[in-house]
């Protein structure tokens, strides 16, 4: 461990902004904000809040951050809040917004970098509650390396139905396919919309909020307890405050991101989020954070622990739970602790309290195994992880399937191809994909969409339409948390570059076989070469404009994280 460091050290950025009679134009700026000539002499701590009104996910985060300026205040350091942007993947979905979700990484990303390096904070604390904001935040975290911690904003509760049936978002987007198959009818889909979101927190399954909430304590930058607390609790303000308390510990330690990440930090990581059954978006954000810290993780790093790392919780989407109800047996503390205990988890790992991983585990309850959501270790709901890399002639440099074991280890159907998501969603809502049909969705990926939008649509639409187990779904771009089913994204290199997928028609046949790790197009290698020559990129795709261009213009493959710096 560091040693402490002078009090003025403390101000290692701040300091160059505020000290010395030259500096006074700058201090001035700062008296109407509610400064005093003491706080000069104290920490800045830049207070990242990602609220907003667009998104139930965000909407209390405003009220939280200023729970965490409280902290830093408490002790010794002057908290100043500034605010980025958010986007609603819920509201987007299925639409040319979605465009602009993973585009939205980055921008949070490079905003929250721009602020506190403009402003000279001496640390950082950043708050997320949503799929983009969570990983974005950090990205902004490590680039800057700089003491600093992630708070989560928190899970929301289910919405309930008559007769005490549980739904969450994913259940309207199945519900569409229900109605479109008659299932349900008008009232029923008004029903299930206006009750399936009853407050404000992140999408309550084991969707990409609470996925990236997970890793990122499993990484060690949030506070133990932080991911386990809801939305709407005291124990989140709480939390909040800790957390003001524990910036400022991080300060005295001159103890940055770059300390606490490590290889096995980010192994840590992937294994939590295997044993839960997390999202195929935990994939593409862990690769990124990796690049930030210059740590060289790589897609055969999350094949080679699949194969050793089993499934356990019986959590949505794929499963019957609630990330509420995993809060109520105790949450990621005790569920880390068994995990630690058992040999999966590195311990000696650094974390944001200033301990090691084993160190904040030590004095946690043990984990009370229910036998229908947390399965024992030696009786896992899947042996291996759920998180496949595949490759073959239709992936050459990789792809991620996310495959919980109800839906089979092996498919081969026939394709229908589609360029864009929403002829892909038309022709699934209107009975023309049928049993045995693998839908192959392209020009979606970083570059092609651009923005490599998620597939939420089409896959719950797969599901509602009772085809989950009958139909295959493949695509270079990426799936919502909330899809389940035979799903195969990430698909690298992408149609838009000159990939395979981009080279398939109709009634090929193609073969998937995930315990090989292979995704093939079953057709002669001359026929593909012959297909290359007459390649192009469908028109509608190249014409963008704005932020979108800048995008396709610099991000990289999604083996590589869909990065762009």
């Amino acid at each position: 461990m560091k040693k402490k460091i002078k009090n003025n050290d403390q101000r290692k950025y701040s300091k160059k902004f505020y000290d010395g009679f030259e500096r006074a134009p700058s201090r001035s700026m700062l008296y109407p904000l509610g400064f005093k000539k003491e706080d000069f002499n104290k920490p800045q701590v830049g207070i990242a809040s990602t609220w907003s009104r667009v998104t139930p996910c965000n909407a209390h985060i405003h009220d939280l951050s200023k729970k965490v300026v409280d902290g830093v205040e408490k002790h010794q350091g002057k908290g100043v809040h500034f605010n980025t942007i958010t986007v609603s993947d819920g509201i987007s979905m299925g639409t040319t917004g979605m465009n602009y979700s993973l585009v939205s990484r980055e921008v949070i990303a490079d905003s929250i970098e721009t602020v506190v390096e403009a402003q000279g904070f001496d640390a950082v604390v950043t708050l997320g509650g949503c799929d983009k904001n969570i990983p974005a935040c950090l990205m902004s975290m490590i680039r800057l390396n700089r003491p600093s911690l992630f708070v989560y904003g928190g899970s929301i509760l289910p919405g309930i139905l008559p007769g005490n049936k549980k739904i969450d978002i994913v259940s309207v987007f199945e519900a569409v396919g229900k109605f479109a198959k008659k299932e349900i009818d008008e009232k029923e889909l008004e029903l299930i919309e206006s009750k399936a979101i009853p407050g404000f927190g992140s999408c309550g399954g084991m969707y990409t909020a609470n996925t990236m909430a997970s890793a990122a304590t499993a990484l060690g930058m949030t506070l133990p307890e932080s991911s386990s607390n809801l939305a709407e609790s005291v124990e989140k303000l709480n939390d909040c405050e800790r957390a003001g308390k524990a910036v400022m510990n991080l300060i005295e330690k001159n103890l940055c991101p770059k300390d606490i990440l490590s290889f096995k930090s980010f192994e840590n990581a992937i294994t939590v989020v295997m044993t839960l059954g997390g999202s195929t978006n935990a994939v593409l954000h862990l690769l990124a954070l990796a690049k930030e810290a210059e740590i060289p993780l790589t897609l055969d790093d999350f094949k080679r622990l699949s194969k050793k790392i089993p499934v356990i919780a019986d959590l949505k989407p794929s499963g019957r739970y609630s990330f509420a109800d995993f809060i109520q047996m105790g949450g990621l503390p005790p569920f880390m602790k068994m995990l630690l205990d058992r040999g999966l988890l590195h311990g000696e790992c650094m974390t944001v309290t200033g301990k090691t991983l084993a160190e904040n585990l030590e004095d946690v309850p043990e984990l009370k195994l229910d036998s229908t959501l947390i399965h024992p270790l030696d009786k896992p709901l899947k042996k291996e992880g759920h998180l496949v890399v595949l490759y073959g002639n239709l992936a050459p440099e990789g792809a991620v399937a996310k495959i919980s074991g109800k839906e089979g280890l092996f498919f081969e159907g026939k394709a229908r191809c589609f360029n864009s998501e929403e002829a892909a969603f038309k022709a699934i809502i209107t009975g023309k994909i049928k049993k045995g049909h693998v839908v192959v969705i392209r020009y979606e990926g970083p570059q092609g969409g651009p923005g490599m939008r998620e597939m939420l649509s089409p896959t719950a639409a797969i599901m509602g339409r009772g085809l989950g187990k009958d139909v295959a779904l493949i695509t270079d771009g990426r799936f919502s948390g909330g899809s389940h089913g035979f799903v195969v994204g990430h698909i690298t290199p992408e149609a838009y570059t000159g990939g395979p997928l981009g080279l398939v028609e109709d009634d090929d046949m193609i073969r998937i076989d995930i315990s090989k790790g292979l995704m093939d197009l079953i057709l002669d290698e001359s026929i593909l070469e012959d297909r290359k020559k007459e390649w192009f990129i469908p028109k509608e795709k190249k014409v963008i404009s704005g932020v979108l261009k800048k995008y396709r213009r610099n991000v990289s493959t999604a083996s590589q994280g869909a990065v762009t710096v």
